[in-house]
């Protein structure tokens, strides 16, 4: 076993205390009875905005002014650097850089994942080492995809062995194929979920099918399946996962928190009816305006949004009404 995979796993009893020591229930939803995760990632991840002046600089004193009023809200953790943080579009210093200033902002009893991902393997490992070295807790590592024909089954399952030996903290898959056109194959899940430091995956295809059959075939490991998107999170809940990174937890965070303590205390009629009214909104800061829509939404409901960077363009006059109205119909705004 390598020095790095060692150290991690050293890291792993330590995070678990820190966990069980805050105030909730210290298993996900997908955690077989009778056996605890070394780190639980059990409930709601927003996937942060990276904030941008408008000379679309990175603006950290906006990031901290957003860190502060989500700390009154009972997230599990944060995402940093995930799709919604424009993650393509930071230079690696840029990344790092917003990787600490999250970290200083967070209490130590929530969860900081970060994304790592790189097109190679050496450059995930080496950026993810960084990652860990800035504070992150997890890195959340995408599938590489620029040559998806030759990503077979056996080459991401190599690449990802590689980073979870090599990682100094925990290593969560990360699944997303509306953004890479590469779904992480289901038998690479079920052998990656085997590793000693790969601990769950993201999966935000939407597939609930394929959901349930992860939190099925890897019941055995320590691994947790973590819902993409929160148009699919009460669905996720109920065939196992654990939890949920949710772009929308950017801009209505205590909704989605309420639906994950629901699904705990099985309220489920409760549960669908919010489910329902949040389904729409999801839609259109995801696939329907993107970050562009996030970030609009966000400046609404009291934090910074701003603009995003080059190519992204920003919301047109009749696409900003369109999403207003998505949110004032469901009884948000």
């Amino acid at each position: 076993m390598a020095f790095s995979t060692r150290l991690a796993s050293s890291l792993r009893p330590a995070l678990a205390a820190l966990h069980c020591a805050a105030p909730r229930q210290c298993r996900g939803l997908g955690t077989p009875q009778g056996s605890e995760p070394s780190l639980d990632l059990g409930g709601i991840f927003p996937p942060l905005a990276t904030p941008f002046s408008p000379s679309q600089e990175v603006d950290y004193a906006q990031l901290e002014g957003n860190l502060r009023r989500y700390a009154s809200i009972p997230f599990r953790g944060l995402v940093v650097l995930g799709s919604n943080g424009e993650y393509p579009y930071l230079a690696s210093r840029e990344r790092v850089e917003v990787v600490s200033c999250v970290r200083r902002a967070l209490p130590r009893d929530r969860l900081l994942l970060a994304g790592s991902g790189c097109e190679s393997t050496q450059a995930t490992i080496e950026l993810t080492v960084s990652m860990a070295e800035a504070g992150a807790d997890v890195a959340l590592v995408v599938t590489p995809c620029y040559y998806r024909g030759a990503m077979t089954t056996a080459a991401l399952v190599h690449h990802y062995t590689e980073v979870g030996d090599a990682s100094p903290i925990p290593v969560v898959l990360y699944s997303v194929p509306a953004n890479t056109g590469l779904d992480l194959p289901m038998d690479a899940v079920i052998t990656l979920a085997q590793h000693p430091n790969i601990i769950g995956i993201k999966d935000s295809g939407g597939d609930i099918t394929r959901m349930g059959l992860m939190v099925h075939k890897t019941r055995q490991e320590d691994f947790q399946v973590l819902a993409g998107s929160a148009g699919f999170l009460l669905a996720s809940y109920a065939v196992g996962a654990s939890g949920g990174v949710c772009a929308l937890a950017n801009v209505l965070g205590e909704p989605l928190c309420q639906l994950d303590h629901l699904c705990r205390e099985g309220r489920w009629q409760e549960a669908r009816d919010l489910q329902h009214r949040l389904i729409e909104p999801n839609t259109a800061v995801t696939r329907r305006f993107g970050i562009p829509g996030l970030k609009k939404a966000m400046e609404w409901f009291g934090y910074y949004g701003g603009p995003c960077r080059a190519p992204l363009a920003p919301l047109s006059p009749a696409q900003v009404e369109e999403l207003k109205s998505t949110f004032s119909a469901n009884g948000w705004l």
